[in-house]
């Protein structure tokens, strides 16, 4: 067989080169293409989980559950932080070149095809979600796979799927340009990802969405689980070592005295999330899982560049919030465990997020806020990010790396580095800090 890319950098090289096709909503492309593969999607033991926000984090508790109770895990997941191959997933392992070739080879013919018909091109997304799909069907099936929804929701390339429980996290102003900036609007867009006879297990609070979703729900003749409601928590505080204390109570079960490793209120709400979600996959799935699996799960779950402490003196914070949610939790994590402490921040965003409410809530640290940008067509510039601030503790950083090197060999020992702003820009700090931390 003739073989159509000899190597991943080949691949990732091609499904790079798609950027150019856009965001195209619409299922339609990959209804095409599951149809001529004969419907993987169709084969897929999944649960499919959207929101604003939490969606990285609540996959990251529960896949470290569910592997715990000795189940095979596979995630297919949106941008990554590391490496183009962790998007797909086993076991928290990237896909290997080998299996991320054969997956291409299979999709690249189809994509070439349906360019020539009246669908035209698909996507990057779309062809990243195919090879998955078809990957976990076909080459490496797993014995559950957690789906994260790309943007949005209804029109999404995941949403072919028909999974065990869908989960909303939560809903915020993430991508308003593309969703409305009507909260209604992005709520009612997320759970376009809702389907007949599966249930609905959410975090999101709003007393409007939630009626919303209640008669959906219903339509689809079945439930909705709210936290809060169905299922709750109480937040015990900060553990010693810097991750949170707390006691889950669902319609089963009450966990006492749980803990993760993950620093915040907001991933307390995460972890409790993802207990729900493993809890109705034992009752209805029979999928083997123990208390202390749930408890061992929790503690060990990590998920990188969400409040990751990368270096203790000086302390290094890395953070990818990227949007006024995000942002708002990261501010609310420092008081909550760096009470009284002076620091720095380093920001950058990309310019279709709304990084003027970001820097509004940042500046409620009190502190100084350095600006930089990245090499990237989607970038905020530096200058547009100063102009917003209003706070007279800022200034302009081009060169970002020099800024941080000489920080931290002057900086105090007892203060604080925030680097955040972009997903993109914090794996790019945390690969220069490797170097500079050596």
């Amino acid at each position: 067989m003739h073989h159509m890319f000899q190597t991943s950098e080949d691949v990732i090289k091609w499904v790079h080169d798609r950027k150019k096709f856009g965001i195209k909503p619409g299922l339609e492309r990959m209804e095409w293409m599951m149809e001529k593969l004969d419907h993987p999607e169709r084969r897929l033991r999944a649960v499919h989980i959207g929101g604003t926000n939490g969606k990285g984090s609540t996959i990251a508790f529960l896949r470290s559950i569910l592997q715990e109770g000795g189940s095979e895990v596979g995630t297919f997941t949106s941008p990554y932080v590391e490496s183009f191959h962790e998007r797909i997933s086993v076991d928290g392992v990237p896909i290997s070149d080998e299996d991320l070739i054969k997956a291409a080879e299979v999709i690249k013919p189809l994509a070439e095809q349906l360019e020539t018909t009246d669908l035209g091109a698909p996507t990057e997304f779309e062809i990243m979600t195919a090879m998955a799909f078809y990957y976990f069907a076909r080459i490496h099936p797993v014995d559950i796979l957690l789906v994260e929804v790309g943007l949005g929701g209804r029109l999404d390339s995941t949403n072919i799927i028909h999974p065990f429980v869908s989960v909303i996290t939560s809903i915020g102003y993430d991508h308003m340009n593309i969703l409305g900036d009507n909260l209604m609007d992005i709520a009612m867009e997320k759970a376009g990802i809702f389907k007949s006879g599966q249930p609905v297990i959410t975090g999101v609070r709003n007393k409007e969405i939630l009626e919303k979703y209640e008669e959906i729900v219903k339509e689809n003749r079945t439930a909705l689980y709210k936290l809060g409601e169905e299922f709750t928590y109480e937040d015990l505080g900060p553990t010693e070592d810097g991750g949170e204390a707390f006691t889950v109570k669902t319609l089963y079960k009450t966990y006492e005295n749980l803990e993760i490793s993950m620093t915040g209120r907001h991933q307390i709400e995460n972890a409790t999330l993802a207990v729900m979600i493993a809890e109705y996959l034992r009752q209805f799935y029979a999928i083997y899982l123990e208390e202390e699996h749930i408890r061992e799960g929790l503690k060990k779950a990590y998920w990188p560049a969400r409040f990751e402490v990368v270096s203790q003196k000086p302390t290094i914070i890395l953070d990818s919030a990227h949007n006024k949610e995000g942002i708002d939790s990261l501010v609310e994590t420092v008081n909550r465990h760096y009470p009284d402490k002076k620091g720095t921040i380093l920001f950058t965003a990309l310019k279709d997020k709304p990084f003027s409410n970001m820097i509004q809530a940042l500046e409620k640290l009190g502190y100084p806020i350095y600006f930089t940008e990245i090499d990237d067509a989607r970038a905020a510039t530096a200058e547009a990010l100063f102009e917003t601030a209003r706070t007279d503790q800022k200034e302009i950083v081009t060169d970002w790396k020099g800024f941080l090197s000489k920080k931290i060999s002057s900086q105090p020992e007892d203060e604080l580095i925030i680097v955040c702003g972009s997903i993109y820009f914090v794996s790019e700090v945390k690969s220069v800090l490797k170097q500079l931390l050596h």
